[in-house]
């Protein structure tokens, strides 16, 4: 009727079967790719291997070696268990579902040392971890690696669509890959019974800004509709203090914890303990010398962990005093008569910051003298002050000591000072409170103060100061000048 011969049925018979196992052969590879997403997703909860509780469970086998040449013992594989461990250890479990858990505090206080030792208990079973980063794109591909998702691009189905999955950025594979999760969480939650648990550690590296923000808000709304179905618990851990005011805004079934130092008898058992460990109990140190050393520490677990094993540990006390003192003189130290152009810089570290942040640490440092002496008033003249515990002071208060609202932020990313999760603000550790203090007792600090901030007020009067020349005038001539403050 076509004309057509055989010859050129058979083309056209053989051309529509070859494009329809193409067809059929697209839509078979979609779905076993799309099915293998999510079993290679699965897989990362599995019970076993785990990147990083892999890496923490390869310790260094030799003392780290110091400036001068000296190597310290090895480090101790004990922890100290503190009293949110029991919380981790049982939402590990998969016994807490039904809330999200916000884990604050300041570096070096044992955050992430308890949510791996969590982990490690249950073998990781149904457990991953991921490392928040400034940078998106490095999230996104931590993310990637946590949950074992390839965002696509390990897939041949660019034959068969048109859009690239990678064409909307990293927020939106970020978005992608938690709609996976989701998916498999479903799955799991009606097999085993237990929601699976996916910690974000340090989320304040996450840029304070807006995409920042967005980004926690992003986590958040999922970690409020996965806690209320029950099928994922989240984790987060900051040391800083501004994602706590991010997540708050919106949190319904979020459960805070401030994690704090060790009391001074937690931190000389624990300091003890890992000497011994470290050393040998042979080789112990007197009572009187640990106990000294553990004061210096004020209960912070990095610096106890430092302590222990090192080769002189009055002397590596004596080392994180030096240290922590050139940290905040480098930081925020004053300028007396300094230069005009200072007070102009877009710099975090001007004289006006540096001044402010003095007459907080001041304040503390007063308030810790008048608690001494308070306390040997009460216990007589020869008591030991070591069992004091910290001083904190209400955010609100700091502000007003600064003069400044926007100050604390600043210092608490320094670790200079920690705001905990009820608002009350502590110097970062007893560390600091020694160091701030040796400065401040110093004499001529406060003629320095006080001569910074009057320059400070020279300077801004300076800067609201107008001259005005008038030309052409002549001796004996009069101006006449109108002031209009109606505007």
């Amino acid at each position: 009727m076509f004309g057509l011969g055989a010859g050129s049925i058979d083309a056209i018979i053989t051309t529509l079967i070859g494009i329809g196992v193409v067809f059929l052969g697209g839509v078979a590879y979609v779905e076993w790719y799309n099915a293998n997403v999510l079993y290679k997703i699965e897989l990362a909860f599995a019970p076993g291997y785990n990147p990083a509780l892999e890496l923490a469970n390869q310790p260094g086998r030799h003392g780290e070696v110091d400036e001068d040449g000296q190597r310290s013992y090895p480090k101790s594989n004990q922890h100290m268990k503190r009293k949110e461990q029991e919380i981790l250890d049982s939402t590990m479990e998969g016994k807490e579902a039904g809330r999200y858990y916000l884990f604050a505090g300041p570096k070096g206080c044992g955050k992430t040392t308890m949510i791996l030792d969590a982990m490690r208990k249950v073998n990781a079973d149904g457990v991953t971890i991921c490392d928040a980063h400034q940078d998106l794109e490095v999230f996104r591909l931590r993310l990637g690696k946590a949950i074992n998702f390839e965002y696509y691009e390990d897939s041949q189905t660019g034959l068969f669509q048109r859009r690239d999955p990678r064409e909307g950025g990293p927020r939106l594979d970020i978005e992608r890959a938690l709609n996976n999760l989701e998916t498999v969480a479903i799955r799991r939650a009606a097999r085993t019974g237990r929601p699976l648990v996916f910690v974000i550690n340090d989320i304040h590296l996450f840029n304070n800004d807006d995409n920042g923000k967005q980004l926690i808000v992003q986590l958040q709304q999922r970690a409020e509709r996965w806690a209320e179905s029950g099928v994922v618990t989240m984790v987060f851990n900051t040391d800083d203090f501004w994602p706590c005011t991010v997540l708050r805004q919106m949190a319904n079934r979020m459960q805070t914890f401030s994690i704090k130092d060790l009391t001074p008898n937690e931190a000389f058992e624990s300091l003890k303990s890992l000497r011994a460990d470290s050393i040998g109990a042979e080789k112990l140190e007197s009572d009187e010398i640990l106990a000294t050393a553990a004061d210096v520490t004020g209960g912070r677990l990095s610096y106890i962990s430092k302590l222990a094993r090192s080769r002189d540990i009055m002397q590596q006390a004596k080392k994180l005093k030096h240290v922590e003192r050139a940290w905040i003189l480098t930081n925020i130290g004053l300028i007396p008569n300094f230069d005009d152009d200072a007070l102009n810089e877009a710099s975090a570290y001007t004289q006006k910051w540096s001044s402010c942040s003095w007459l907080l640490l001041r304040e503390f440092v007063r308030r810790r003298i008048a608690q001494e002496e308070a306390f040997r008033e009460k216990m007589g003249a020869q008591s030991s002050v070591r069992t004091l515990p910290m001083l904190s002071i209400p955010h609100y208060e700091c502000r007003r000591i600064m003069t400044r609202a926007d100050f604390l932020d600043g210092l608490d990313s320094l670790n200079i000072i920690s705001i905990d999760t009820n608002h009350e603000v502590w110097l970062d550790s007893m560390v600091t409170l020694k160091a701030a203090r040796e400065i401040i007792v110093e004499d001529g600090f406060e003629t320095m103060l006080e001569n910074v901030l009057n320059r400070i007020d020279e300077i801004e009067i300076l800067t609201r100061t107008r001259e005005i020349a008038f030309s052409d005038s002549k001796s004996g001539d009069r101006v006449r000048v109108t002031i209009d403050k109606a505007g």
